[in-house]
């Protein structure tokens, strides 16, 4: 798999653990996401993440979630996952694939809009609901939810969902840079799939088409629901968007 851009700055220590499971072999630093998270490749065969202790990255239910989700979808493979008193990583099987947000594809937006649009078609279809184990539905997501006080109307709004479309299994993170992207253009795979659950498609697909202007600029999505196969739906694009925002 082809790394993308990396966001790393030079001022990170490798964790000792992340060490010690690349026990000599070339690590590289990859990413670092917005809550302090760190991704690694070790040679081109495996990546590691790593959550330093504090930060609530729940890479144990993202292991599960792959581990379940690899018997009717395209993720990475679980090799080991772990925590002592400094953090917890999750290490998984490379991929021979770039994210969609990799430079490559930036530089080539509509091949990556269609990718992305047809791997959560394919996920929504190919994954079985009625053997899901796992829950992305409004009233757990608004449960687990921190409510800030100044956002009262949005939570009000919130508590009120448009009847469900259709029930599938949701990715729960379907933002452009989770999908992978073959060097022949196509869908390869997902990956950061630690809130996958069954909930309405609308919940993937709100967000999902919303995450193409964060990444490609704007005009995309009249793109990505043609090649999903669906017309826009406005007043569900608008409430999950909105209980996206609320977290």
């Amino acid at each position: 798999m082809q790394p993308p851009e990396t966001d790393f700055g030079t001022d990170i220590d490798v964790p000792a653990a992340v060490t010690a499971i690349a026990a000599g072999r070339r690590l590289t630093p990859i990413w670092r996401n917005v809550v302090g998270g760190l991704t690694y490749r070790i040679d081109d065969d495996y990546f590691v993440k790593f959550a330093p202790k504090g930060v609530n990255l729940p890479l144990a239910q993202e292991a599960g979630r792959l581990a379940w989700a690899a018997r009717w979808t395209p993720v990475p493979e679980v090799v080991s996952a772990g925590q002592d008193d400094t953090g917890a990583w999750l290490v998984t099987k490379a991929i021979d694939a770039r994210s969609a947000v990799d430079r490559h594809w930036k530089a080539h937006p509509a091949t990556a809009v269609k990718a992305i649009a047809d791997g959560l078609r394919e996920l929504h279809h190919g994954v079985p609901v009625k053997e899901c184990p796992f829950d992305w539905s409004v009233e757990r997501r608004l449960a687990g939810a921190d409510r800030n006080p100044g956002n009262g109307a949005a939570w009000r709004r919130a508590a009120t969902p448009p009847p469900i479309d259709r029930l599938v299994v949701c990715h729960g993170d379907p933002c452009a840079p989770n999908t992978l992207i073959g060097d022949d253009g196509r869908w390869r795979a997902h990956v950061d799939m630690a809130t996958m659950g069954v909930a309405d498609r609308w919940a993937d697909l709100a967000v999902g088409s919303w995450s193409l202007s964060w990444n490609y600029g704007d005009g995309w999505e009249d793109l990505f629901f043609d090649t999903y196969g669906i017309a826009a739906d406005r007043e569900r694009i608008a409430y999950y968007r909105l209980l996206w925002d609320l977290g």
